[in-house]
């Protein structure tokens, strides 16, 4: 899966991040959470990964929030 924010708010992005993980056999588990949290992070823009820093949040819903504020 290869998703980029682009123009997308981070709400969206999430969003459809989260729907595609439903099709993805690795992501779609809940033992995948880490990689999610990698993925997700990668692909968000570089002005708002610098804001949340490389704090390596690995709770989906915490660095979801995170990258909203």
């Amino acid at each position: 899966m290869e998703l980029k924010q682009g123009n997308l708010s981070v709400a969206d992005y999430s969003a459809k991040f989260e729907a595609l993980c439903v099709f993805s056999l690795h992501y779609n588990t809940v033992e995948a959470e880490e990689d999610n949290c990698v993925k997700f992070e990668s692909g968000l823009r570089p002005d708002i990964k610098q804001l949340i820093g490389f704090s390596e949040i690995r709770d989906f819903p915490t660095l979801t929030t995170k990258a909203r504020i």
